[in-house]
């Protein structure tokens, strides 16, 4: 397998937002996904990116490995960009990351996920053997409105989340809340109806909207689509907390 190339944005040694304890964090290039307040908006073209093998990328994540803790609960979280548009290299790292103990977590908003592709569904059934966590990033319950957040539907990564339940993989579900984007009631009261049906989350977060990326977008010389808009209060985080139930 060591010809399997993945292409790198960055790497975190000390993260600390990424899944349980501390992790090593790999952000993997490439996203199909335009979401309007992406903070990571260089991570959208396939055709950059530092290339690597998972062995290597598996020893340079090793040589933090006492960042983890004496009791072991951090481990490697990769992230993007959008990991499964690199499914092959990803299971091979997490496949390599398993044979020495480490626990693996995956951070997805389940864009590429296609329940009518076989092969694909193949790829994504090895890649479950070898992975602990599931972070799901569900950007919008209502169809329309996360086709005009992200230009793309979200059905499949519905499907996705029904998938990982029906099979016992544990999931966190992540909400960004954008004041007058994402944050509705009723949109929030549909989204924890449907994460309740689901039988494996173990944790919901709600990330707050920040503009901490605006820059980037800037660098580009992309147009910010959410110029002006603020950050929600406390009160607005703590009311979307309670409508999807997240106890503290």
């Amino acid at each position: 397998m060591g010809d399997l190339i993945g292409k790198v944005h960055s790497l975190e040694t000390f993260g600390l937002v990424d899944g349980p304890g501390v992790r090593f964090v790999v952000f993997l290039q490439g996203c199909r996904m335009r979401c309007l307040y992406c903070h990571n908006p260089e991570t959208w073209n396939m055709e950059v990116g530092e290339l690597w093998t998972p062995e290597d990328l598996l020893k340079k994540a090793l040589r933090y490995r006492n960042y983890w803790g004496k009791k072991g609960n951090g481990g490697i979280t990769v992230s993007g960009g959008e990991p499964l548009l690199q499914i092959e290299f990803l299971t091979e790292f997490f496949r390599l990351a398993k044979e020495q103990g480490v626990h693996t977590t995956v951070d997805t908003s389940g864009n590429p996920f296609d329940l009518n592709n076989p092969e694909w569904m193949a790829k994504f059934d090895k890649l479950m053997e070898v992975t602990d966590l599931f972070m799901l990033d569900i950007k919008e319950i209502d169809d329309e409105k996360h086709k005009a957040l992200t230009k793309w539907t979200n059905k499949n990564i519905l499907d996705m989340a029904n998938y990982l339940s029906d099979h016992g993989k544990e999931m966190w579900i992540r909400h960004v809340l954008v004041p007058d984007l994402t944050d509705d009631e009723d949109g929030l009261k549909k989204l924890n109806d449907f994460i309740k049906q689901l039988k494996t989350v173990s944790r919901v977060e709600i990330l707050p909207y920040h503009t901490l990326g605006k820059f980037k977008w800037d660098n580009l010389k992309i147009e910010y689509p959410l110029e002006g808009v603020r950050t929600p209060t406390q009160e607005e985080v703590k009311r979307a907390e309670e409508l999807l139930e997240i106890k503290k």
